[in-house]
């Protein structure tokens, strides 16, 4: 299959309203999932994922169909794993596929092409700020993950990579972060295959295979 490119004017639709959607086909983008271009593409079969993997690595290195991205309500470059996958994908062509998108709500994701990234394409979830636990936060970064889950079905991605969403410098304490991580990916309905919990130190990874060892009852 061919990699992602810009929706071409005779390809039909107005090429801004398919800035989110990328048809795994052809690569070309449909805002709305329906491939109003003609492209088939047949639905894969869904069940829960197959597997959930912790892994101590560089997100940006990480072979995968895509890598979610720690970002900000704006879509813009930030610091941490969002400064990073800019850098690695391309800040010039990140920036403007990003800007296309209009930004993002907490808790919702969207997707744009990986570029330079081994990864196809990079879904950009927006999570909460950490302000005591009593504004929604576990909810809205379960929402997250599951958003994240549902863009990959929706672009065709069978692999996944996660950072640790959240947990930086908005403050989402890690334990909690992670149990429910693990707890919303293992309930979650999905054609994606393989999920990888990228930890970026040893405590992160530890949170991580001691909850996947001892999942929690469902």
């Amino acid at each position: 299959m061919v990699g992602p490119r810009p929706l071409t004017p005779d390809a039909g639709g107005d090429p801004a309203c398919w800035a989110n959607r990328v048809c795994p086909e052809c690569g070309a983008f449909s805002a709305d999932g329906y491939h109003r271009h003609g492209c088939p593409v047949a639905a894969g079969s869904e069940g829960m994922v197959a597997s959930i993997e912790a892994v101590k690595a560089d997100i940006t290195e990480l072979a995968v169909d895509a890598v979610v991205n720690a970002a900000n309500s704006a879509l813009a470059m930030g610091g941490g794993v969002d400064g990073a996958i800019h850098r690695a994908a391309g800040v010039r062509d990140l920036t403007a596929a990003c800007a296309a998108l209009g930004g993002c709500a907490t808790g919702d994701a969207k997707a744009t092409p990986g570029f330079a990234l081994p990864a196809r394409w990079i879904i950009h979830a927006v999570g909460p700020v950490w302000h005591g636990g009593d504004h929604g936060e576990a909810e809205l970064l379960a929402s997250c993950y599951r958003r994240s889950v549902e863009v990959a079905d929706e672009i065709g991605a069978r692999s996944v990579a996660f950072p640790a969403i959240s947990t930086g410098v908005y403050g989402f304490p890690g334990d909690l972060a992670a149990e429910i991580a693990v707890g919303t990916l293992q309930d979650l309905e999905t054609s994606v295959e393989r999920v990888l919990l990228v930890a970026f130190d040893d405590h992160t990874l530890d949170r991580y295979q001691r909850l996947l060892r001892h999942p929690g009852p469902r």
